[in-house]
Formats: structure tokens, C-alpha cells, sequence
């Protein structure tokens, strides 16, 4: 059996090897100097630590400041009363979730009701037992860190599963992650001018707007992508979108970055988007349309111009907010080096092949992910892989295009 241990200098440390302190951060807002007193020396003794407050507006600004774990709350308070607070902590978005426990001698039913509709998750009614005020505050600190531990869970499935994504479009070719970065690096741009929120769903459908591309050849990829392709090219380029959509729709909490992906080939028009979907499927067009031409060597400035004048048009404020763009460059230079010195980032500025000049191991132009730099060392250990390798490589200083 595990009992509590020691810390160096004599403190105890509970399971885990936490402080006693560490057993929550609890806020208490009560307008009695009492009642105060009382909570924050039995919540102190219990390993909790205590912020008290005898006024909502006071409460606030320190929750604002230092999000708390659990908020104690009475109800019955001058200058604004407990519903208010707890009103204003729910409109928040930085406190929305910190757990409210209403702290009151109200113990009428439609006190308690109007409590819990304003965002309160447990009533106690004052006079209260110490005990049961300190076993509902564990109660629902525990189901508060359940509730953060599955978030974190889903949210690390999620990057894990946009990862595997994002590997799949580089190891499918150059061309396509090169594109694909293009893409984000615009859409990236025009949410930071037009200030826009959910940012990252945005910014998402960019990175796998082309993911529908990896069931085409890459010829026939590029020769779509630069508006050169034949009827049979053209139309297999033509269902890449929904191929996309298909690939992400099941994937939970991105069903809105897989109907942006679906809506990329469908004009938005010049009326200003509405939702999340119409003004990614919008963001997602400009970009599209502006990369394919640039991707033709047209230069930004003769691209933007097309943009402009094509007859189904685009929103003002996104051919305003495109006007202050300017693609990022990279300084490189090339050197040749052996497997051990191959970092991320670097472009194969030749084909990688094996030793016996038998069999490719990446193409030419790939940016080199980790999977890729894997894959060469697997080669290496069991084929042999063809030194050095000739590569480019980013100089530490990069600049952006001055506008003109």
C-alpha cells in the first residue's frame, strides 16, 4: 500500500508525487466576512488553494487574470448578485467552463432552478456542513479533470489524424505539399486581416483542401492545377473535392472543414459569406484561384489582377484583405550530404535512389517530412541509398517580398 510520502524538507506529497496544494484552485465570493473565513480555513486545510472575495466585481477581474479550477458562489450579494456572476463567467469564453457551486440561504425551488439555467452545476443550502461542502467541491473537481483528460484525448486524436493527413499529401509528391502549403499560407493571411474566428478551421481545410489529389498521377495533377490538362485530366481534377470531403466527413468535430473542402470549386459571389462554411469555401476559392495562377508563373501582382476580374467575383474585403499579401521566400542554398545529416524541411534537389540506381525512394522537389527522412534510413539499412544526397536547404535569414 501506497501512503503519503515525505517531500525533501519535511511537506507531505500526496499519490503521484503532487503537494498537498495542488489539490485544486477554489475561489469562494460571499459577502460575509464569516462565511469566508470559515471556507477558506477548512478548503486550506483540505490542500485547496483559496482565493476569497466578498464582491462579484472583485471576483471577476481576478478570475479573468487566473482561471480558477472551481468557484464557490453565494447568491444573496450587493453591487451584483450571484446569478450575474455566473452569468457573466458563462458569457465568457476564457471562464465558461470553471464549475459553479452555489453557496446560499436561498432554499426556494425556483432559486435553485434559476441557479442551475444560469450555468451552475450544484446548490448547497446555507447553513452547510463543512463535509459536504468539501466532498461536492472533490466531486466535481474530479469530474471537472475527467472531462478536461477526455478533451485532451480527442484533442490528440484529432492532431494525430490531421498529421497522418498532412504526411500522406508529402509522401504523395512534391507538387502536392508545395501547392498545399501555398494554399495555407494564403487563407492563413486572410484571416489574420479580416480578424476572424475559428481561425483553425480555416487554416485546416487549407492544409487538406488537395488531400482528394493523391488518387491522381502527379503529371496529370499538375498539368490540372495549372489549367493545362486534357478532358480526361480536367475531369478526374473535377472530383478531387469530394473525394476530400468523403476522407474527413467521419473524422469527429471536422464535419465543417470537410463541407468547406466539398464547396471549393462552387463560386461564392461578391455578397459577403455568411457562416463558417460559406466564408471557408470562400477563403478556400480566393486561394485556390490565386495559387493555380501563380503556379503558372504569373507574377502576384498579374494574378490578383484575374482574380479580380473574374465574373463571378469574390467578396471586397477578401480582394482588399489578398492586396497585402506577398508570397513568403526562402533563401536556400545547395549542399550535398550524407543520410546522417538529412534534417526536416530540407528539398531533395535530386531524386533519392539506391544504392544500385535500381529503385526511386523519393522524387525529386519533396520536402522532407519525418516519414520521408524514416523512410530513406529504412532504405539505407536494407538497399543502400546512393551518397551524398544533393539538397536544399533554408539559410537561417528570410525575408519577405517588399510591396512595390
Amino acid at each position: 500500500m501506497m501512503g503519503n510520502l515525505q517531500a525533501e524538507g519535511g511537506g507531505e506529497i500526496e499519490f503521484g508525487g503532487l503537494p498537498r496544494h495542488h489539490a485544486g484552485n477554489v475561489m469562494v465570493i460571499d459577502d460575509q466576512p464569516a462565511n469566508l473565513k470559515l471556507m477558506e480555513e477548512m478548503l486550506t486545510r483540505e490542500g485547496f488553494a483559496v482565493r476569497s472575495f466578498p464582491r462579484g466585481r472583485l471576483a471577476l477581474a481576478s478570475a479573468a487574470q487566473a482561471v480558477p479550477d472551481l468557484i464557490l458562489l453565494d447568491i444573496s450579494m450587493p453591487e451584483m448578485d450571484g446569478f450575474e456572476v455566473c452569468a457573466r463567467l458563462k458569457a465568457d469564453a476564457k471562464l465558461h467552463s470553471v464549475p459553479v457551486i452555489f453557496l446560499s440561504a436561498l432554499s426556494d425551488t425556483a432559486d435553485k432552478v434559476r441557479a442551475f439555467k444560469c450555468g451552475g452545476v450544484d446548490y448547497i443550502t446555507k447553513p452547510f456542513q463543512c463535509e459536504e461542502v468539501r466532498t461536492r467541491v472533490e466531486t466535481h473537481l474530479g469530474l471537472q479533470r475527467a472531462r478536461n483528460a477526455e478533451h485532451q484525448l480527442l484533442e490528440n486524436t484529432l492532431n494525430g489524424a490531421i498529421r497522418a493527413l498532412s504526411e500522406l499529401i508529402h509522401l504523395t509528391g512534391p507538387v502536392l505539399a508545395t501547392r498545399s502549403e501555398a494554399i495555407r499560407s494564403i487563407v492563413v493571411h486572410l484571416c489574420c486581416k479580416l480578424a476572424l474566428d475559428e481561425a483553425w478551421q480555416y487554416e485546416l481545410a487549407a492544409i487538406l483542401c488537395l488531400i482528394g489529389c493523391i488518387a491522381l498521377p502527379e503529371e496529370a495533377f499538375e498539368r490540372a492545377y495549372s489549367r493545362n490538362a486534357s478532358q480526361t485530366e480536367e475531369e478526374m481534377f473535377s472530383t478531387h473535392p469530394e473525394n476530400g470531403a468523403e476522407l474527413l466527413a467521419k473524422i469527429p468535430r471536422l464535419e465543417n472543414v470537410a463541407e468547406i473542402i466539398r464547396r471549393q470549386q462552387m463560386p461564392c459571389g461578391d455578397a459577403p459569406p455568411k457562416g463558417v462554411v460559406e466564408t471557408g469555401s470562400c477563403l478556400l476559392q480566393a486561394a485556390l484561384d490565386l495559387d493555380r495562377w501563380m503556379f503558372q508563373n504569373l507574377p502576384f501582382d498579374m494574378a490578383l489582377g484575374r482574380l479580380k476580374a473574374l465574373p463571378h467575383g469574390y467578396p471586397p474585403e477578401v480582394l482588399d484583405a489578398l492586396a497585402g499579401y506577398r508570397p513568403h521566400v526562402a533563401i536556400f542554398e545547395t549542399k550535398c550530404i550524407p543520410i546522417e545529416e538529412l534534417r526536416i524541411g530540407m528539398i531533395a534537389e535530386t531524386d533519392v535512389i539506391t544504392e544500385d540506381g535500381n529503385f526511386m525512394i523519393v522524387l525529386k522537389g519533396t520536402v522532407l517530412s519525418r516519414t520521408i527522412v524514416e523512410r530513406i534510413w529504412n532504405f539505407n539499412r536494407t538497399r543502400g541509398v546512393r551518397q551524398p544526397i544533393r539538397v536544399q536547404m533554408s539559410r537561417p535569414e528570410r525575408r519577405w517580398i517588399p510591396r512595390t
